[in-house]
């Protein structure tokens, strides 16, 4: 049934008048009333763009809260006000073209088709918006600070994908989703084999997060994969580790959670960073502490403050040797090191002997667990044990170098 709106009689009087017969007249009137349509719809979103915009940013200006300015940003109003053109379209079709029921015209179709795609597109963009706001806002909590959320919001993206192409394909097919979705359902062995990494992703990044296992900032080893850095960023697919050479690692979640990892961020959040070293003594240097040796290290000045407080503590009658003497000395200065946190174990102990000699291990924790600190701590605990021990007349082993072999040369050359 031919239909005529009065836009149109309105753009048909004004082409016959201009000459045109009344069939080339309804043949040209639609498309200019569907055309002034769209710039009506596209003007009235410029104006709802400009108005929504202004009077959001001037409430969210208003309160205290820092939530809604990261829910209500530009980004998150613009994605909704552009919801309202397909709809404004869609709304004033007839006037161009008349009531749906009497347009069977393939044309027409098409239009309203492209419409409903248009207006699917651009909720998903709006909720895609509304997501990334939320996931935003999360991430500045205290409690979610570092954890591997990115990896929810893109699965969360791929499924409002996987949606929206669904909805797409059953308006162009003029199918029910459901229909569709009942077809996917025999073809799931294919798709978790196309989505197997995104799938073991989100599993590894909820486990991750569940068992606070990981998070952004952190400083993590894998020697088997020769992975020592600090994390980046946490995904659904990737975690991107910064070695200490500046290069960048990546690995998957679901390797974290398979093979076992170092994770060092507690040793920054107690305070204490351990140094352990060892020094092999020289078997033949050891031995017992007679008069004559407590009384040349008693009137050194290094070490006699150090004798004075063991010697003290020794019961009487106790036989001990230069080795104990040195072992004591060592752990007395451990004690009083103003950068060793004394709130941890501090002990210099024995290891089983070797061809190499006896190991002495020194056994603290370092109260600045920063590197460079660190490691000039460890070096200088390090030189004074080693230029402590030959007041004890004790000998650190070492193998024998060129310089030994040309002395012993030396030697055998005189004897001769």
């Amino acid at each position: 049934m031919e239909h005529t709106t009065d836009a149109q009689l309105w753009v048909d009087d004004i082409l016959v008048r201009m000459g045109m017969t009344l069939e080339e007249a309804k043949e040209i009137d639609e498309w200019i009333v569907f055309g002034g349509v769209i710039i009506l719809a596209l003007i009235i979103n410029l104006i709802l763009r400009i108005g929504v915009l202004r009077v959001v940013k001037n409430i969210v200006r208003k309160t205290k809260a820092k939530w809604d300015d990261i829910l209500f940003d530009n980004n998150v109003m613009t994605r909704l006000c552009n919801i309202v053109t397909p709809v404004m379209i869609a709304a004033m079709l007839p006037m161009a073209f008349g009531p749906k029921d009497d347009n069977p015209e393939v044309l027409y179709t098409i239009i309203v088709k492209l419409l409903d795609i248009y207006l699917i597109i651009n909720c998903l963009l709006f909720i895609n918006a509304i997501m990334k706001s939320l996931f935003s806002l999360a991430s500045q909590r205290p409690s979610w600070e570092g954890k591997p959320i990115k990896g929810l919001l893109q699965m969360a993206q791929v499924i409002l994908i996987c949606i929206g192409i669904i909805l797409v394909v059953s308006i162009l097919l003029d199918k029910s989703p459901v229909i569709l979705l009942t077809g996917l359902g025999a073809s799931a062995a294919v798709l978790m084999l196309i989505f197997q990494n995104s799938i073991l992703g989100l599993v590894a990044g909820v486990q991750l997060s569940a068992n606070n296992m990981l998070k952004v900032g952190d400083w993590i080893s894998m020697p088997k994969h020769n992975i020592d850095g600090v994390v980046i960023e946490i995904s659904l697919t990737t975690v991107k580790i910064r070695a200490w050479d500046n290069t960048v690692q990546t690995i998957p979640p679901n390797l974290l959670v398979n093979e076992a990892f170092d994770n060092w961020q507690p040793m920054f959040e107690r305070g204490g960073r351990r140094i352990k070293r060892s020094l092999n003594i020289d078997t033949r240097s050891i031995k017992f502490a007679d008069n004559a040796f407590m009384e040349r290290i008693q009137a050194d000045e290094i070490t006699g403050k150090m004798v004075k407080s063991i010697t003290s503590e020794t019961a009487e009658g106790e036989t001990i040797t230069n080795l104990d003497l040195f072992m004591r000395a060592v752990n007395a200065y451990l004690d009083k090191h103003p950068r060793i946190n004394h709130n941890m174990l501090v002990m210099v102990r024995q290891l089983q002997p070797t061809q190499w000699g006896l190991p002495i291990e020194f056994y603290c924790f370092s109260a600045n667990v920063n590197w460079v600190p660190y490691e000039w701590l460890q070096s200088e605990v390090i030189s004074h044990v080693i230029a402590l021990a030959p007041k004890f007349d004790l000998v650190i082993y070492q193998a024998p170098g060129t310089a030994d072999r040309d002395e012993t040369y030396n030697v055998l050359s005189d004897n001769r």
